[in-house]
């Protein structure tokens, strides 16, 4: 099996980990709340291994910048999912990202990209955002869900860039799930003041799980990331949405149109073609 071949491993369970993390956030009822719990407990689980491995000394740049983002995406991802179902939101936000995430890699910092790769990822991104507006959508929540498709490119990119500069992926893995857990999930909660402790008494083991898959989900991604280019990866994660309306149906009731399955047609031929480019 090549490197290549093994990343795309990797980042399709990431796309399913992350489906699940989106899910329980989804059905919490103080999305705030159970952000700053399941990115809490993603920090405490890591909190030991900074001991362990190498510190990223040539990535503290990425990893600010990261946080900055990674604040900002996640911010946005909450007044979405606040204002539209998940079959909604959340393929809308992943859907813009693909395409935005590959002209940065490529046009930024030189990654190559090729004609099979762009074939796949339009697939991607039509079909996701097929599956997400398959019905009216209120502006409010189209504009959350497409500022957090922006911000996703911006720190897939930066993420990117970020691993491939530290000493070894899970340094850089455990130091992002340290800021992001300790800073973005104490924000989170000082924000939400007395409430969050009435929903971490109500919502501590969903958001243990959502933390464990957490780390799952991106630091799958991010050792990918390393291992190979990040047009093909990026556009190959957002099959992530296939196991999203899945969840959704099953769990969350949400209704399956045949436009979104369609979508979902869609999504499985530009994942094929990715694969096929890799």
């Amino acid at each position: 099996m090549t490197t290549a071949q093994i990343a795309s491993i990797m980042i399709v369970t990431s796309g399913a980990a992350h489906a699940v993390v989106n899910a329980i956030l989804k059905s919490g009822k103080d999305k705030m709340s159970s952000r700053a719990l399941m990115d809490g407990f993603s920090a405490l689980i890591l909190l030991p291994f900074a001991f362990v491995v190498p510190l990223p000394h040539a990535a503290w740049g990425w990893l600010v910048v990261s946080g900055f983002v990674h604040f900002g995406y996640l911010f946005c991802l909450i007044r979405a999912f606040e204002n539209a179902d998940m079959t909604v939101a959340y393929p809308i936000a992943r859907g813009v990202a693909p395409a935005l995430a590959a002209a940065g890699a490529v046009f930024v910092f030189g990654e190559p990209i090729t004609l099979t790769t762009i074939a796949g990822a339009a697939l991607v991104s039509l079909g996701v955002m097929t599956v997400g507006l398959g019905r009216h959508v209120e502006r409010r929540a189209l504009g959350w869900a497409l500022a957090c498709g922006v911000l996703i490119a911006l720190y897939t990119v930066v993420d990117a860039q970020g691993v491939r500069a530290a000493p070894t992926a899970p340094s850089y893995i455990v130091w992002i799930y340290l800021i992001d857990g300790l800073v973005i999930g104490a924000i989170f909660a000082l924000w939400r003041g007395p409430r969050f402790l009435v929903a971490a008494g109500r919502e501590w083991k969903a958001g243990l799980i959502a933390g464990a898959f957490s780390i799952a989900t991106y630091g799958l991604a991010l050792w990918a990331f390393r291992m190979a280019d990040t047009p093909r990866l990026a556009a190959l994660r957002e099959t992530s949405i296939l196991f999203a309306v899945g969840i959704a149906v099953i769990f969350l009731k949400e209704r399956l149109t045949a436009g979104r399955i369609a979508g979902i047609g869609l999504i499985a031929a530009g994942a094929a073609t990715l694969l096929s480019a890799g």
